[in-house]
C-alpha cells in the first residue's frame, strides 16, 4: 500500500484519491481553529503561496480531538481559516487522527513516523497536557496535538514528522530541498 492508494472527503463531502498529488511534494497537517497554535495557519499559508508553483501541497485535515478547538461544521471552519489567515491552500473534511474511527490517511502517517518527542520550550509545556490524556504517549505513534505535520516527497514517501511546536517555517529548508 502507498499513500496514493488512501482516498480522503474534501469538505464538500467529495472523495479525493491522493494519486493526484503524484510527483508533488505534500504537507499533511491536521489543524485547528481555536488552538495556540492556530496562528501556524499564517506560517503555512506564506509557504504555500512561495512553493506551490514549484510543487507544494499543504492539505489541511481539520481535527476536533484535542480540546475541542475545531467546533464549527467544515464551512465554518473554512470561512474562519480564509477570512483570518487568507489561506488558499486545499481543506479538507473534519477527521479523527487517532481512535476506532481514526482517518485511514493519518493511521498510515503515524505507521510511517512515529512520535519522536516535543522540540522546544513549548514542548515542556505541551507535555504536561499530552500526558494527562495519554500516559503512555512516549511510547506510541498517536498523533500528540493539533498542527502535528508529515512531510512526503515526489514519491510518496513519508520524509519526516514534525510536532506541534515545530512551525512552519523551521521546515522551510526541508521543503525547500525537496523540491530541488
Amino acid at each position: 500500500m502507498s499513500i496514493y492508494d488512501i482516498k480522503v472527503l474534501n469538505r464538500n463531502n467529495e472523495e479525493v484519491s491522493l494519486e493526484k498529488f503524484k510527483g508533488k511534494v505534500m504537507l499533511i497537517v491536521n489543524t485547528a481553529t481555536g488552538c495556540g497554535f492556530t496562528p501556524q495557519y499564517e506560517g503555512l499559508e506564506k509557504m504555500y503561496e512561495k512553493y506551490h508553483e514549484k510543487g507544494l501541497e499543504i492539505l489541511d485535515f481539520p481535527c476536533n480531538q484535542f480540546g475541542n478547538q475545531a467546533p464549527g461544521t467544515d464551512d465554518e471552519i473554512h470561512e474562519f481559516c480564509t477570512f483570518k489567515y487568507h489561506t488558499t491552500f486545499e481543506q479538507y473534511k473534519k477527521v479523527d487522527v487517532n481512535g476506532e474511527n481514526e482517518s485511514p490517511l493519518f493511521k498510515y502517517l503515524k505507521e510511517q513516523k512515529g512520535f519522536e518527542g516535543f522540540p522546544g520550550l513549548q514542548g515542556k509545556i505541551l507535555i504536561p497536557v499530552v500526558k494527562a490524556m495519554d500516559s503512555d504517549y512516549k511510547n506510541n505513534s498517536n498523533i500528540k496535538w493539533n498542527f502535528t505535520k508529515f512531510l512526503v516527497d515526489q514519491n510518496g514517501n513519508v520524509i519526516e514528522r514534525f510536532e506541534s511546536t515545530v512551525t512552519p517555517e523551521k521546515i522551510e529548508q526541508k521543503i525547500e530541498e525537496l523540491l530541488g
